[in-house]
């Protein structure tokens, strides 16, 4: 019975320790760098041998490439995923940047926002890590589209939105409260945040101002 047990153990270890890699990964990561990841540093922080450590990606570019998958699945969790039952439109945008702003507000990851970080650190670069980032940005903005479009129709927006502007204006205040949260330590950056946040999209005062909405999960 141990040895047909075995193989399933042993599969079920080797995932936790991928786990356990990419979790301490994205840590780092988003305080230093895609390029602090070192599999020396890793080996050590974790005890575990570099052979052993790169016996689960390989090379240290499949390392930030598994990493970059590990912060898409951490958003996707914190954010879209907090609102997936939110009606689509107005309503949804609405509460996708209340989440927004708590998943950066309650210091998620040391670093802040992991994808502003690795956008600054690899957008004058070219190879499959810029283009994994680039395009795990180009989706959400794709989800962004698609819900002002759909709040254009039901009429919670004008007809004549420059639905490229508000990405872009949107963005921009994210891009921002990361900046001042992380750079200048500014606590009130959050608030600020869900005023221009307010601005953009309308609503009423308790659609954007409740620091603790989503923190408890979905």
């Amino acid at each position: 019975m141990l040895a047909r047990m075995s193989p399933r153990k042993s599969v079920v270890e080797t995932r936790h320790t991928r786990r356990r890699i990419l979790d301490h990964s994205l840590r780092i990561a988003s305080v230093d760098g895609l390029e602090g990841l070192t599999i020396g540093r890793l080996a050590n922080d974790l005890g575990i041998s570099k052979a052993g450590l790169l016996g689960h990606f390989g090379t240290k570019q499949a390392l930030q490439l598994a990493v970059v998958d590990a912060a898409a699945e951490l958003f996707t969790q914190e954010v879209p995923g907090r609102v997936r039952t939110v009606p689509s439109g107005m309503p949804w945008l609405r509460a996708a940047a209340e989440a927004w702003v708590s998943y950066l507000e309650r210091d998620v990851l040391p670093g802040g926002c992991f994808f502003t970080a690795a956008a600054a650190e690899f957008d004058g670069r070219g190879g499959p890590v810029h283009d994994a980032i680039a395009g795990l940005n180009a989706l959400w903005q794709r989800d962004l589209r698609i819900h002002l479009r759909r709040a254009i129709s039901d009429g919670d927006l004008p007809p004549d939105t420059d639905v490229d502007q508000l990405i872009y204006e949107l963005v921009g205040t994210m891009l921002a409260l990361n900046h001042f949260m992380q750079l200048h330590r500014d606590r009130s950056a959050p608030t600020r945040a869900r005023r221009a946040l307010h601005r953009l999209l309308g609503g009423t005062p308790a659609d954007l101002t409740s620091p603790t909405r989503y923190a408890d999960g979905p």
